[in-house]
């Protein structure tokens, strides 16, 4: 478990990232693709589904043991609030309402956050949307480790903690690597998020809200629907910096497993991504992908050539080699 990961540092390259370029590539040869633009009607129904579901279980688990609570967290309500912090994502790109609504996106993100019981939805969508743009970043994008990471858990022992502790590394690395001044509807964000979790312990008591906290960190963690935090952008493959899943898991996290066709196009909603793979085949089936989310979680921890180093990075613009 002491065995060190072989990789010294970052993959540092020197082209732009690869997604914007394929888009237009893509779009010359196939522009029956923009006819999949534009947000999902079915979305508020599926997502307004799955919070009604984590507050009704609330009313289940608050008579349960901490062991069973545990196991309930871990099994299903971490399932679910990880489906809903993806459907965070999928607001996050106004796919619920549209560009045209983004109040009404705004809106259904705060309905979706409950049940995580942390705050995250407008903080999500200020740093994701610089993940697509300026993908691989050295100081903007917070997607990737900081260099204290990836020399803390070089091993695999280490790589094993680094996973378990994702939820933490997610949670606080925006805040070292690209602190931002908290915005109004952040704030209300918190102020709604909090309301709601004293709600719960004031009318169910205390085990209700654990049972919610607990599932969120539990399912970013050591589980395999968190495997997509590594399947993403974790290099696999040399010279390849994003990664698709197409199993079965893509039907309750709203196919984020099709993730190149989705930083090629980001204004297709989760729900039309197999239609672009299916118009575009030749352009991804040609690439590295993965077949399991949980092989991506045990390869990552045992593999030494693989580990938080695995990642493209790009120089800021402006700052020195």
């Amino acid at each position: 478990m002491g065995q060190k990961v072989s990789r010294t540092d970052f993959e540092w390259v020197y082209t732009e990232e690869p997604h914007a370029s394929r888009r237009k590539i893509i779009l010359e040869k196939y522009p029956q693709i923009k006819k999949l633009f534009g947000h999902d009607p079915n979305f508020k129904w599926v997502a307004g589904a799955m919070v009604l579901t984590q507050i009704l279980a609330l009313f289940v688990v608050k008579d349960l043991s901490w062991s069973w609570l545990i196991v309930a967290a871990y099994c299903f309500g971490g399932i679910i609030n990880h489906s809903l912090m993806l459907a965070v994502h999928e607001i996050s790109h106004n796919l619920a309402f549209g560009h045209s609504r983004p109040m009404h996106n705004r809106i259904l993100g705060f309905i979706c956050n409950l049940p995580i019981g942390l705050p995250m939805s407008i903080s999500f969508k200020k740093y994701h949307l610089e993940h697509h743009r300026y993908q691989g970043d050295e100081t903007i994008d917070t997607d990737i480790p900081t260099l204290l990471e990836a020399r803390l858990f070089d091993t695999t022992f280490g790589k094993f903690l680094w996973v378990c502790l994702q939820p933490f590394f997610y949670i606080f690395r925006p805040l070292v690597i690209n602190p931002k001044p908290p915005t109004r509807l952040e704030i209300i964000n918190t102020v709604v998020q909090l309301t709601f979790n004293a709600l719960i312990v004031y009318f169910l008591g205390c085990k209700p809200l654990a049972y919610l906290l607990i599932g969120s960190i539990l399912a970013m963690g050591l589980h395999p629907v968190a495997g997509h935090f590594i399947s993403e952008h974790y290099m696999f493959a040399k010279g390849f910096e994003t990664y698709s899943y197409y199993g079965p898991l893509n039907w309750i996290t709203f196919n984020v497993g099709y993730h190149n066709e989705h930083h090629d196009f980001p204004a297709v909603p989760g729900s039309r991504l197999p239609e672009v793979k299916r118009i575009a085949k030749e352009f991804y089936d040609t690439m590295p992908q993965h077949t399991s989310w949980t092989r991506v979680l045990y390869d990552f921890i045992m593999d030494p050539a693989v580990g938080p180093y695995a990642r493209v990075k790009r120089r800021q613009r402006g700052l020195a080699s």
